[in-house]
């Protein structure tokens, strides 16, 4: 499938782009959003992040073309040291689209896909860090079953994780997406969605240290924004967003946690929420059905 930038529109336009400003695409992907913001600027400069190499070599194709881009290969959880580098000035705008791109679904060999057989990775950043193969060859399945219980809310944890050590102990290494998703469908034999769904979201969320980028950068975004600047974060499953949302709510309630979703900032707060959360239209949807699950959270630095 072609990848399709999710709220492509909404969220260059959630940035409220300055010209002459400088900006941060912190999940470059496959460009959309960040050609988008290229188009706009000026005298602006935009840096472009993404710890997938394949990804990076699609930015040096994009670089072609703009003479006011920087790339940088790494995880945002450097976002900082990245922004300091290139810049030596905090910025006016900062996205991060957490979901993965469809190339890296599409491609059997990125190990993302219930759908496809392939090798069992997993890994964003295909270039270093342990396979989803090598972890589940060595965890006990009490960690086994803990990740897919806490990062994919599978309901049969526990069972999926026994399963996985007795036929890797007593049947041979796992190393293909196949051979987990026959395993899964031993016990999620009655699942309404592809019984391998959470099995595959909890394993990749842990092998990648997804949720604990997201909860670490989000402050850091913050703090490298210039008075003005908008943070905008489109997230694709409920344990990502739910992390985004709770931190805009502390920081637009002067750091105390209020479960009312203000849009005026009070007295002290460190941010104004602009707007509501925002998902993909109808027509979107249509054209692009992985939107169905995004979800786009906008605010500004006071």
């Amino acid at each position: 499938m072609e990848h399709l930038s999710v709220l492509l529109e909404e969220a260059v336009t959630a940035l409220d782009i300055n010209p002459h400003g400088n900006y941060v695409d912190a999940t470059f992907g496959r460009g959309g959003h960040s050609k988008n913001i290229l188009r706009q600027l000026n005298m602006g400069r935009l840096l472009v992040i993404d710890q997938d190499p394949e990804a990076i070599i699609e930015a040096e194709k994009v670089n072609c073309q703009y003479n006011n881009m920087v790339i940088e290969h790494g995880a945002f959880e450097d976002l900082k040291q990245m922004i300091d580098k290139n810049f030596e000035v905090k910025v006016d705008g900062i996205l991060f689209d957490l979901g993965i791109s469809s190339p890296q679904i599409d491609q059997a060999k990125r190990g993302f896909s219930f759908n496809k057989d392939g090798p069992l990775d997993m890994r964003m950043d295909s270039s270093c860090g342990e396979t989803a193969a090598q972890w589940l060859n060595r965890a006990d399945w009490k960690e086994i079953s803990k990740v897919l219980w806490r990062y994919g809310e599978e309901k049969n944890a526990t069972k999926i994780a026994k399963e996985i050590v007795i036929y890797r102990d007593e049947v041979k290494p796992l190393e293909t997406t196949n051979e987990l998703v026959g395993i899964v469908e031993k016990i999620n034999k009655y699942s309404k969605k592809h019984p391998a769904t959470r099995t595959f979201q909890g394993v990749r969320i842990h092998i990648n240290r997804e949720l604990e980028q997201v909860e670490k950068v989000m402050p850091v975004a913050l703090d490298c924004l210039n008075k003005g600047g908008r943070l905008v974060v489109i997230s694709f499953h409920s344990l990502e967003d739910r992390i985004v949302k709770r931190f805009f709510k502390e920081q637009a309630s002067t750091g105390k946690y209020d479960k009312r979703m203000p849009i005026a900032p009070i007295k002290n707060a460190k941010i104004k929420i602009i707007g509501k959360a925002i998902k993909a239209s109808k027509t979107e949807l249509h054209g692009n059905p992985r939107a169905r699950s995004a979800i786009m959270r906008v605010v500004e630095k006071l």
